[in-house]
């Protein structure tokens, strides 16, 4: 199976915890994954970077010149997998090719990927990215895998062949270790620049809390995000250190506000938390009121008065920390698992190949 994914292997969150996370298992399933990225080393560097703008159209354009001579050359394939595009700007024009040679593809998109989002980063890229190119990969493909319900309604739209396939978490990889006693409670937070802004949410809660609360707020993978008052401690991501950047936390953040691009979102912050028993608090948005559970595996704050109680009551209990926590373990382990989705990814691929051509 070849499967586009947009950035190199290991890079990139959605790509990882979607493909990258199932390809043990599909081997073991007898699917072989060779990928192809769009974006080369240099080229993920520079849009994760404010500027240089002539270097990053470059870069593009080289990797949607080696997408179409690609989509030409992918008949040796009994199938082909994109992740959420072939390539990162401009219409459909590989996945038609590929189409068109008769190479059946299964789509799969983990956002709200039809809707304008404009990157921080790279504000003036983001208005050639063709969100409407969705609807057509959606026409075009043999099965569509989403994320969440709300991304189904989406597809359905385009597509009779649609499935829903959670995000996932290795949980052999995340293993939650026990909390001790007596020590400075740890908020933390894990993402990206784009998503950092969220955090500006509960600032003003986290301010309050200070005034009368021991503990420091660690965020991993932003960089900018500062709350007066506070002890804010910034790490950056790194794949090899990923788990272990998450393991002193004792409380998860995922705030989000409720806009169409937010609701997209399939919930991958609460689950690493929750998969190492670490207890989430997280905006009731989209999926996020799926998989927690308001006071039996984590909580849902809706107000910025909420932010403060929830967090609060759980910086005054390590008890109620570990309860919930636990119960967060559990929901991932049967529900939100590798082991338990790749099977059914594995089914729907081997499917989309046999009817395919």
């Amino acid at each position: 199976m070849l499967a586009w994914v947009p950035q190199p292997v290991d890079t990139s969150p959605g790509q990882r915890f979607r493909i990258e996370q199932w390809e043990p298992h599909l081997r073991r399933e007898g699917i072989e994954v060779v990928y192809s990225p769009f974006a080369t080393p240099d080229l993920t560097t520079r849009l994760s970077r404010r500027g240089s703008p002539a270097a990053k159209v470059l870069g593009v354009l080289r990797g949607l010149a080696r997408r179409l001579r690609e989509s030409w050359r992918a008949g040796g394939f009994d199938l082909a997998y994109v992740f959420r595009e072939g390539a990162l700007l401009g219409p459909a024009l590989a996945e038609r090719i590929l189409a068109w040679t008769g190479v059946p593809f299964v789509f799969d998109f983990d956002d709200a990927i039809w809707v304008r989002y404009v990157s921080p980063s790279n504000s003036y890229l983001s208005y050639l990215r063709f969100p409407g190119k969705t609807a057509t990969l959606c026409r075009l493909a043999r099965h569509v895998m989403v994320g969440n319900p709300y991304l189904r309604e989406y597809a359905a739209r385009h597509s009779s062949s649609v499935s829903i396939v959670p995000t996932t978490i290795d949980t052999d990889r995340y293993h939650p270790r026990p909390r001790s006693t007596g020590q400075r409670p740890v908020i933390g937070w894990t993402g990206s620049f784009s998503s950092e802004q969220y955090l500006r949410m509960v600032g003003p809660a986290l301010q309050r809390l200070g005034k009368r609360r021991d503990f420091r707020v660690v965020v991993v993978g932003g960089g900018e995000f500062r709350a007066p008052g506070v002890d804010v401690i910034h790490r950056p991501w790194r794949s090899a250190t990923e788990v272990e950047d998450l393991l002193d936390f004792d409380i998860g953040l995922m705030p989000l506000p409720d806009t169409e691009w937010e609701r997209g979102k399939c919930g991958l912050k609460a689950l690493q938390y929750m998969a190492l028993a670490i207890p989430p608090v997280v905006s009731p948005v989209g999926i996020n009121s799926e998989i927690v559970r308001d006071g039996e595996n984590g909580f849902l704050a809706r107000s910025d008065a909420e932010w403060e109680h929830r967090l609060d009551c759980l910086l005054g209990s390590l008890e109620l920390r570990a309860r919930l926590g636990a119960a967060g373990r559990v929901t991932v382990a049967e529900r939100y698992s590798a082991a338990v989705q790749a099977p059914r990814v594995a089914a729907i691929f081997r499917e989309a190949a046999d009817r395919g051509r």
